[in-house]
């Protein structure tokens, strides 16, 4: 997988090479590559934004660096373009795999008072949210997809089950989970997690995901 990202800051997507994701571009199961919008602009002073027309508070990103941007990046239209925006569709685990079948994600990243619209009609395929609050720009929700999609390359996690049972599989948060030691503090480990019965383990862990789901996201259980 290739995902391309646009935006103002690409210094911020330092933090992707660390870790998990680190680790898996360095086995190179996908590639990263971060594009500075600024490098794109007309403007000899490399401006990016202007005043919005009709007045309001803020500045808008202007249409000509982006455009130009995201074309000089994919110029056949061969990547899913996706614009990071308070105002897109809910990111869901749903979604995440269907953007792991993706070949090449390219991932716009706004800032200030958001991108001219000329922008997101001409070049944007669709606009996603990572929840219902405002963030200073799309850096982080981008660094959020991202790493949730990047979670379905296949060899980027070490156990090919991690996906199966983890938080919203089958529309149910995770169970509790424990290491060593059995005893810690006077609190021991569930006596059925050290029973060695996996039918009865199995049974406990889908309990605690209904109990879990209940108290936490309730509207969960209705799907």
């Amino acid at each position: 997988m290739k995902i391309d990202v646009c935006t103002l800051f690409p210094g911020m997507f330092d933090a992707m090479n660390v870790s998990l994701m680190g680790k898996a571009q360095e086995k190179g199961l996908f590639e990263l590559r971060c594009h500075d919008i600024r490098q794109y602009s007309q403007d000899k002073h490399h401006k990016c934004d202007d005043t919005p027309f009709g007045g309001g508070a803020g500045m808008v990103m202007t249409p000509q660096p982006i455009h130009d941007a995201i074309n000089a990046v994919d110029p056949n239209r061969e990547a899913f373009r996706i614009y990071m925006s308070p105002r897109g569709k809910t990111l869901t685990q749903d979604m995440v795999k269907q953007l792991a079948e993706k070949q090449n994600l390219l991932i716009l990243c706004g800032h200030y008072e958001g991108v001219d619209q000329r922008v997101i009609d001409m070049d944007i395929d669709t606009e996603l949210s990572i929840g219902d609050y405002v963030l200073s720009g799309g850096e982080i929700p981008a660094m959020v997809v991202i790493d949730a999609v990047c979670r379905y390359v296949p060899g980027v996690l070490g156990n090919s089950e991690a996906t199966v049972e983890e938080s919203f599989s089958q529309n149910l948060l995770e169970y509790p989970q424990y290491t060593r030691p059995q005893n810690y503090l006077g609190m021991a480990v569930p006596e059925v997690l050290v029973s060695g019965n996996h039918k009865l383990i199995a049974d406990w862990r889908r309990e605690q995901s209904l109990l879990i789901t209940q108290k936490n996201r309730p509207d969960l259980l209705e799907k």
